[in-house]
């Protein structure tokens, strides 16, 4: 298959999933998506008249296979806001392609959508940010070594370069971080580190990435920010902490321990979130 067949029937399959959409929900429109990071299935924020979708349902969505992720698509109002949030995302270490895991938000996009905040579970890379506060992301540097955008252009989709001076939008990132200090819940800000995973990183990468100037260290996030701004939207990403990176006092580098204390952070993110789409 040449590359502009494989393009083709990638628009084909974004199309496809947004009429989907549409059919099932055709009096809604997008206004603010959320994704739920690891962990955080308990965090989606209080909505009215929602309708659950699985992705199962969804014309070419991929079906995560990491647990902490449900695989659901909510949609309903909160804060006098269309809200959709998608409670589990997909990640490049699961085998996905980059193309794969840009497509929900293409196809929200195709919908109406505006404005996208992506949440993360996340290392601390400083010592001074510690595990269940939360970060919300200034800028990042991309160590995945793969970019959504690459081979997978068409004009609909926005620039072949996208411009990402200012990836994170200032103005959604003040109102994160007033709504977590409203909660009393610690934050900071902080640039995202995204690596390819699945295994945590080395000690010796978390020295690399600290000194490059890095805050926090995770598997996503990047993909969807640069597949959102290519599409004009305006992003906003908070991470939580749910480990000390490798090398550091007090490191634990297991899954189980990330949903675990994600359970107790979704409580905060839940009204965090609330907040922050209320006032968006």
């Amino acid at each position: 298959m040449n590359n502009l067949v494989e393009i083709k029937t990638y628009v084909s399959a974004v199309r496809k999933a947004s009429r989907f959409l549409r059919s099932r929900a055709p009096r809604f429109k997008p206004e603010i998506a959320i994704i739920l990071g690891s962990g955080l299935a308990g965090a989606v924020p209080e909505m009215k008249n929602s309708l659950v979708i699985p992705y199962a349902q969804i014309p070419h969505f991929p079906r995560p296979t990491v647990a902490g992720h449900a695989g659901k698509l909510i949609l309903g109002r909160c804060g006098g806001k269309n809200l959709a949030v998608m409670q589990g995302r997909f990640h490049y270490y699961e085998g996905h392609s980059m193309e794969t895991i840009a497509l929900p938000v293409r196809a929200l996009e195709y919908w109406g959508l505006k404005t996208l905040i992506v949440t993360a579970a996340v290392g601390s890379m400083r010592e001074k940010i510690n595990p269940g506060d939360f970060v919300a992301v200034t800028d990042h540097i991309n160590f995945m070594g793969r970019n959504p955008l690459r081979a997978f252009h068409e004009e609909e989709f926005g620039a072949m370069f996208p411009d990402l001076t200012n990836a994170y939008d200032a103005r959604l990132r003040r109102l994160a971080i007033a709504a977590c200090r409203k909660r009393r819940a610690p934050v900071h800000e902080g640039v995202y580190v995204a690596v390819g995973g699945p295994s945590y990183e080395t000690a010796a990468e978390i020295r690399a990435f600290r000194a490059m100037g890095g805050d926090v260290v995770g598997m996503s996030v990047v993909p969807e920010v640069i597949v959102a701004r290519q599409m004009g939207l305006s992003v906003m990403a908070l991470a939580w902490i749910s480990n000390r990176a490798s090398g550091m006092k007090g490191a634990t580098l297991s899954h189980p321990d990330v949903l675990e204390l994600g359970q107790k952070v979704s409580r905060n993110l839940r009204v965090v979130l609330q907040d922050v789409v209320a006032a968006a």
